[in-house]
């Protein structure tokens, strides 16, 4: 419910947005929340903090999270299969996503579309899967990675990329010229809002930091646009 979530009743009380103060908030099946409880996270998503005013008392409780959300990509769930089970008519796939307004989503800084697992993945054995392994990154290299990204971001101002200010991006994401026009392209084209544009940013410079680049690049600034734009894209 939407009291679960963000929190209230008669004498107010935290939700699971409070919960997570500083940890991981896992939605599931994003659509199907309650419409009113999705468009009340985006308060907390900016400012880290909820507000919950009763005709009693009104109570002001820290919800700075990180929001991961998962959802289909229609009601069925097969869209864009090879198989061709998907049934769903444009119609019903544009009002399953819209469920997701425009200023939630705004907020959403990577937008990933993630494939089903062939079933011949689901079915190696045990030797196989320990050789796909050794060909690609385990987990532990890439913690290695994301701590000295942290690192690098807390010794540049104290506080992760995702808190710094309009001021801030400027001086530690400075954009040269081939990134200011790729940016600028990318806000005609695609309408991109202000918040959009600072929350693009703010992913630039942290990929820069996971490759420890002192700059911010073209490069940089296209792959963070790639996850934010990829919704609008297909749509």
């Amino acid at each position: 419910s939407g009291v679960a979530l963000v929190g209230g009743g008669s004498s107010p009380r935290p939700g699971e947005i409070t919960l997570a103060h500083h940890g991981v908030l896992f939605l599931d099946e994003l659509p199907e929340f309650d419409r009113h409880a999705l468009e009340v996270l985006r308060e907390p998503m900016e400012t880290g903090r909820i507000t919950i005013s009763r005709a009693a008392r009104q109570a002001d409780f820290p919800s700075r999270f990180q929001l991961i959300a998962a959802m289909n990509p229609c009601p069925c769930g097969y869209l864009g299969e090879a198989s061709g089970r998907c049934r769903c008519t444009s119609d019903q796939v544009q009002r399953y996503t819209a469920r997701i307004s425009g200023p939630l989503l705004d907020r959403i800084d990577l937008q990933i579309s993630v494939p089903r697992v062939p079933h011949s993945e689901l079915l190696q054995t045990p030797a196989e899967a320990a050789q796909a392994v050794q060909q690609n990154e385990t987990s532990a290299v890439v913690r290695k990675r994301v701590t000295a990204a942290r690192e690098r971001q807390l010794l540049r101002r104290n506080k992760p990329n995702a808190l710094l200010g309009v001021d801030e991006l400027e001086e530690d994401a400075a954009l040269d010229p081939a990134s200011r026009r790729v940016l600028e392209q990318a806000m005609e084209r695609f309408a991109l809002s202000a918040r959009a544009l600072h929350r693009t940013r703010r992913v630039a410079r942290t990929i820069a930091d996971l490759q420890a680049a002192e700059q911010v690049s073209v490069a940089h600034i296209s792959e963070a646009l790639s996850y934010r734009l990829m919704r609008t894209v297909q749509q």
